[in-house]
């Protein structure tokens, strides 16, 4: 229940932040910097994750995580996030504007 809790908070803690870099939580921050704070990837090569579906996201999240999906730079970053970052993460990018 506590998890619960603090993924709660932390959600509607990102949820009230503008899409500024210095202002995200450390874990949306990381993925701002190829993905963009509002979503929108500067780099041809990147994707665009701004309103994209939450299940979606995390599921590919945790595909990059498992190896299921397989890409060096993205298994990397996933492999240290825990389950409430990476609903973060998923829900940061899936409320925002296309």
């Amino acid at each position: 229940m506590k998890t619960a809790a603090a993924l709660a908070i932390s959600l509607l803690f990102v949820a009230a932040l503008p899409a500024r870099a210095e202002n995200l939580p450390e874990v949306i921050a990381q993925c701002a910097a190829c993905h963009g704070a509002d979503g929108i990837a500067k780099s041809a090569d990147v994707p665009h994750l701004a309103g994209q579906q939450d299940l979606y996201l995390l599921n590919q999240i945790k595909a990059f995580r498992s190896g299921k999906r397989p890409h060096k730079e993205m298994r990397y970053m996933s492999r240290q996030l825990t389950a409430a970052e990476m609903a973060e993460i998923a829900h940061y990018y899936a409320r925002m504007p296309r």
